[in-house]
């Protein structure tokens, strides 16, 4: 079989097999660096630009390698563009076909038990969920893999979705009487069979819990790790790493718990007329007590901090309602899977697992019991928080600093690990060329302060003597000379009243010199809010498309389809999004992208930075925020061929310290503070490419 560098390089099967194929440098040397620590099974951390080809310089050395290899992404998105596209384009070029496998988180997949107790129930004949019903059963019958991705006609807030969706909380297991056809079962099988498994960092992590103290695990057992957009790997653990307990969550248990009871005759007098149904009733109650007094002692604010006192008083005598009311629930459904079981009753088995799901509803009755308890009682290294989003009430518990758990779970037990992204490296730590060894390798560093100290840190393998290897490859792209970044002088600050209405204005300005082909990314509902209302009068004609008024997906196709709209969102849009071509030629970002000073973990990661003597501005949200804008800004060019203008509207980075270093972190493009300038360029680029490029 060919080498990794014949596959990738000049004449080789991909550049015969594609022929707008072209080999880069850049792409090799990640591959090689991607090949040498698989091989001898060590740390790689690897910045590689846009326009790189990072995924085929891991693909490939991950195939070659013999070893079982798991490649984790930040979205589904990535991960499908890698199963459904990448990976068929390898096998193609060389004429062989690897056993690889594609598994995404379980709320994604049909769960065929929950689908045949909802059609039992009442709820069923409700028209909000009878207009998809019937042709989700039929999907199920025809779909080999039973993702909802691949039902088109069903929206993703489509209110059967989770009533039907599998979930590690209403799994049941080998006793299932599906469990044979099931579609997680299935999807398991085939991952344990391959040996490459693409997955999602929610998975890898949901994965990763379940291996501490439990036998339990998702993932089958794998030799080596690349994670791909690795940024955003403490965030999504920090998620499956904390406790959460929400009024949604209990919902949601309660209609299961229900739907069990009831299927199981649970207003028969035999199982005690309707026990059952009451304890789910005294859930109910207890829950509206335990989160309105919650609410009220916190205050209203959409997400904070709740000190330890504040779970005394009313709040404590609601909790243990709470406690005592899901006890009773456990026991109740217990109780009526053991009458059900019982051998005076036994006749033919039950059409859908009913033993099986009223045990899983009182283990679900305990989980929740110990999930509340845990938050509420909290501990060293936590932070324990209230949020608020609509009607769902959510109080969390998540630990502070992660370091030991990468570095002890992942560094420390995966043989081999590489984490690349186009944005990992931080502002002012060292050129962009990547240092090589006297014999022409990637740097293994010696020093925490490299180009990767911020993430080093934060994923604990900031010691000097953890041996990483280090790569910053280049993006290839000019930004030079097809590239122009506009950062003005003459806006107020973000934070002064008349900088909302002032940078709308500029906003205006600048769609009427690229004709639109605009994405105006906020920092803010708030600031979305107010642009949306505010440019359509400074842009008549100019057709706008708002985050949040249909799908993104469909908003991305009608912006790419029109040419010349300008697409206002927030941070969702500021990375995962690719317009390659004269669509997008103008990225406006509205200011610099720092955390909420409010975040409760931030806050908290802050103090123990401060505690430590250092300082949690510069340490934690500079080096954040210089992440986000170099996402933002990569937003731009996306091929060779890419043209136009990037606009930070944030006087900061002139005025302050750290603007400099924000700065440092972006691609080389030109750079200005003049409108007049923006024109000329825009000129000259008008009057240089033919047409719309």
């Amino acid at each position: 079989m060919a080498t990794t560098e014949e596959i990738l390089g000049p004449g080789g099967p991909l550049s015969r097999a594609l022929s707008a194929y072209e080999s880069r440098s850049g792409q090799l040397e990640m591959a090689r660096a991607v090949e040498r620590v698989l091989r001898e099974e060590r740390i790689l951390f690897c910045e590689a630009g846009t326009g790189t080809g990072k995924t085929l310089a891991y693909l490939v050395p991950a195939l070659l390698s013999g070893k079982k290899v798991v490649v984790s992404t930040a979205t589904r998105a990535l991960q499908e563009q890698i199963f459904q596209r990448d990976l068929p384009l390898i096998e193609r070029a060389l004429g062989l076909s690897f056993p690889v496998a594609l598994m995404k988180g379980l709320s994604n997949y049909v769960c065929k038990r929950r689908l045949a107790e909802f059609r039992q129930s009442p709820e069923a004949m409700r028209p909000k969920y009878a207009r998809t019903l019937d042709a989700l059963s039929s999907f199920v019958e025809e779909s080999e893999t039973g993702d909802f991705a691949e039902l088109a006609g069903m929206a993703e807030d489509d209110p059967v979705r989770p009533e039907v969706a599998s979930s590690s909380d209403t799994r049941i297991g080998a006793p299932c009487q599906f469990f044979d056809e099931c579609f997680v079962t299935q999807m398991r099988r085939e991952a344990e069979r391959a040996r490459l498994v693409v997955v999602n960092h929610h998975l890898f992590f949901a994965d990763l819990a379940l291996r501490g103290p439990h036998p339990g695990r998702v993932l089958p057992d794998y030799d080596a790790v690349v994670f791909d957009e690795a940024h955003q790997l403490e965030d999504i653990a920090t998620e499956f790493f904390g406790m959460r307990i929400s009024r949604r969550r209990l919902d949601r248990m309660l209609a299961d718990a229900e739907r069990a009871l009831r299927a199981a005759g649970a207003l028969d007098p035999l199982f005690g007329g309707d026990a059952g149904l009451r304890s789910v009733s005294a859930v109910e109650v207890s829950a509206d007590v335990f989160f309105h007094s919650l609410g009220e002692a916190a205050g209203k604010d959409h997400r904070i901090t709740l000190e330890r006192d504040i779970f005394t008083g009313g709040v404590a005598s609601a909790w243990h309602a709470l406690d005592s009311a899901l006890e009773g629930l456990a026991a109740a459904t217990e109780s009526a899977r053991g009458r059900l079981s019982a051998p005076s009753l036994r006749g033919p088995r039950p059409a859908s697992s009913l033993p099986e799901a009223l045990e899983l509803a009182a283990r679900r009755s305990e989980d929740a019991r110990s999930a509340l308890s845990q938050v509420v009682e909290g501990g060293a290294g936590r932070v324990t928080y209230l949020e608020r989003a609509g009607q769902n009430v959510t109080l969390a518990s998540s630990p502070v600093d992660l370091s030991t758990l990468f570095r002890e779970r992942i560094f420390e037990t995966v043989p081999a690990v590489v984490l690349t992204s186009a944005t990992l490296s931080t502002a002012g730590s060292r050129s962009s060329e990547p240092q090589e060894d006297g014999e022409g390798e990637p740097e293994r560093s010696r020093s925490p302060s490299s180009a990767f100290s911020y993430f080093r840190a934060r994923y604990g393998v900031a010691d000097s003597r953890v041996d990483v290897t280090e790569l910053v490859v280049p993006s290839p792209f000019d930004f030079e000379q097809n590239a122009l970044l506009y950062t003005p002088r003459d806006l107020p600050a973000p934070n002064h009243p008349s900088f909302g209405e002032r940078a709308a204005l500029r906003v205006a300005e600048l769609c009427e010199i690229t004709g639109g082909g605009a994405f105006v990314l906020t920092t803010s509902h708030r600031m979305l809010q107010h642009l949306s209302r505010s440019l359509p009068a400074k842009l008549p004609g100019k057709r706008l498309l708002v985050q949040g008024s249909r799908p993104k997906a469909a908003l991305l196709q009608a912006f790419r389809a029109d040419g010349h709209a300008v697409l206002i969102a927030t941070q969702s849009f500021w990375e995962g999004v690719d317009v390659p071509g004269h669509a997008l030629r103008l990225v406006v970002l509205e200011k610099i992208p720092f955390s909420v000073p409010t975040d409760p973990v931030m806050v908290a990661r802050g103090r123990e930075l401060e505690a430590a003597g250092e300082s949690p501005f510069m340490k934690l949200a500079v080096p954040a925020a210089a992440i986000a804008l170099k996402q933002g800004f990569g937003r731009l060019i996306r091929t060779q061929r890419d043209v136009g203008i990037v606009a930070l509207l944030d006087e900061r980075v002139h005025r302050r310290g750290y603007g400099k270093l924000i700065l440092s972190a972006l691609p080389g493009a030109k750079r200005t503070e003049s409108l007049d300038d923006v024109r000329a360029f825009w000129r000259d680029v008008s009057e240089r490419l033919p047409g719309e490029w």
